[in-house]
């Protein structure tokens, strides 16, 4: 676990995953073919602390759809990156955009399809439902599952290692 808190000091960016991670990983759609998630408060304010801390916040999903790009404007995540078929293309043009080094990075994802971020990313991030390849590359499986906390204990990883925990708590002890 020291291991684990050594990267977290480093990280300056977190990229979220959407399904599965931000969501337990069900997909709802309506008659009309109009995709409906599910997104857990305590994740989003844990979301918003660690951006209050200073670290910025980005979401990188194969899918699109509108109520993503409302969850992530009501986060004030304004890296939003949706219906991507390359997420290792997209990590490497985020960190030309914001000029970071892999190593300030961490990512959340829970399926195959992130293993090449999880890979170059400097701390990588994933959930207990995730499959066995993908456990093999994370520096960190959360004990919460996707969708129902997973994402709020990540936060609170990263502030916990970089000393800001307790000052976004204290915030709300007033």
């Amino acid at each position: 676990m020291q291991d684990v808190y050594q990267k977290a000091k480093r990280i300056r960016l977190v990229i979220f995953d959407v399904d599965g991670v931000l969501t337990d990983g069900s997909l709802y759609l309506t008659d009309d073919g109009e995709e409906i998630k599910a997104f857990n408060s305590r994740d989003g304010h844990g979301m918003k602390m660690l951006h209050d801390s200073g670290v910025e916040l980005a979401i990188i999903t194969g899918r699109a759809s509108r109520c993503v790009e409302l969850r992530a404007k009501n986060l004030g995540v304004e890296l939003l990156f949706q219906g991507v078929a390359d997420k290792a293309r997209t990590f490497a043009e985020l960190l030309a955009l914001r000029r970071l080094d892999a190593v300030a990075t961490a990512y959340m994802g829970d399926d195959v399809v992130d293993l090449p971020v999880l890979r170059r990313c400097g701390l990588a991030l994933t959930v207990p439902a995730a499959p066995h390849a993908v456990k093999q590359h994370a520096d960190y499986v959360t004990r919460a599952p996707g969708g129902r906390g997973a994402a709020r204990e990540v936060c609170e990883l990263i502030m916990h290692a970089q000393g800001t925990l307790e000052r976004q708590l204290a915030a709300h002890l007033k």
